[in-house]
């Protein structure tokens, strides 16, 4: 098996990176070990939960013998504690992404938040509105005060198509796109749009992995029951007992939420899997709207293939295309 290897020392030469996404549960993980063995690459998640450590069942989080010798950041990086945001995300990825290039190998990006592969892919700017802890407050005590979905149509009075984009538990989307527009004056959708339009600095293959969407939702339904058998509950109570509470970033994840309210005596535990499942669902078929919307994008069925090898030998067509490998 060939693998490539380049150093990346022209200053006028666009550094290569590699974008494996798709919606959640259609393979992604396995696939891109494959393929950074196959072309000489390092893994950087593009995932908001997998980089939290001690979360492990509900993120579907890679196992270490799953990664067969191959480096993956942003893996176990923080303490569920910590808040994770785009604007981390971006620089976390820009400091691993030169230590990769700086071994001669290529960064993957693997993960199905396409809100953070965008920033990294085309250097959107997240920075323009200044924090303003009072306000954002403000806006935390009203979601817990009136719901979420008060909070949320606030935001469709000011800017419909960024709360079109963005689910009304999301309250973390919702308020800091509340905060831009009361701090600038403009939609949060305006900015990201314009910041879209940027030219990417990389030379890039974006793909996006897809499956016939009943067996996707198949394979969803399966994932949670194996995370069921695995210990999700148990999980989920030992990070309450470590003092995580519900309203925490770490613990807003498909899956703990859900488990949280079991345990909280709001609903017995089948209505929470049934809810998993259901809410899982909704947010593949919300990826899979998002990266509809991107640039450049290719395709990939995995009906459309028999065997991994095969959808390897189809990703290094544009690679090879385009010089990447």
């Amino acid at each position: 098996m060939q693998v490539y290897k380049r150093e990346w020392n022209d200053a006028d030469m666009k550094k290569p990176l590699i974008i494996l996404t798709g919606p959640t549960a259609v393979g992604k993980t396995a696939l891109s070990v494959g393929l950074a063995k196959r072309i000489g690459g390092e893994i950087i998640s593009a995932d908001s939960m997998q980089v939290y450590r001690h979360m492990d069942i509900g993120t579907a989080k890679i196992k270490p013998e799953e990664m067969q010798g191959v480096k993956h950041y942003l893996i176990d990086e923080l303490e569920p504690e910590e808040d994770f945001n785009v604007v981390r995300f971006q620089e976390y990825t820009h400091k691993y992404m030169e230590e990769i290039y700086a071994k001669g190998k290529i960064p993957i990006l693997v993960g199905g938040t396409g809100f953070y592969i965008q920033a990294v892919l085309y250097g959107i700017d997240f920075k323009e509105a200044e924090d303003n802890n009072a306000f954002r407050d403000s806006l935390l005590a009203l979601a817990k005060e009136k719901g979420a979905e008060y909070l949320h149509d606030r935001l469709r009075k000011v800017d419909p198509v960024a709360a079109e984009s963005i689910h009304p538990n999301n309250v973390k989307r919702v308020i800091r796109a509340l905060e831009y527009h009361t701090q600038t004056g403009e939609q949060i959708s305006a900015h990201n749009e314009e910041q879209r339009q940027k030219e990417s600095p990389y030379n890039f293959c974006y793909f996006v992995l897809n499956s016939d969407r009943k067996l996707l939702y198949d394979r969803i339904d399966q994932r949670v029951d194996v995370m069921m058998a695995e210990g999700l509950t148990e999980e989920v109570k030992g990070l309450l007992e470590r003092g995580l509470t519900a309203n925490m970033v770490s613990m807003q994840g498909l899956g703990y939420k859900e488990i949280i309210g079991y345990l909280n005596g709001e609903y017995p535990l089948e209505q929470a899997v049934y809810d998993i499942k259901k809410e899982t669902r909704h947010f593949a078929k919300r990826q899979i709207t998002w990266f509809k919307r991107e640039k450049e994008v290719i395709w990939i069925s995995k009906d459309d293939y028999k065997k991994e090898e095969d959808i390897l030998d189809a990703l290094l067509i544009p690679m090879k295309e385009k010089g990447i490998v």
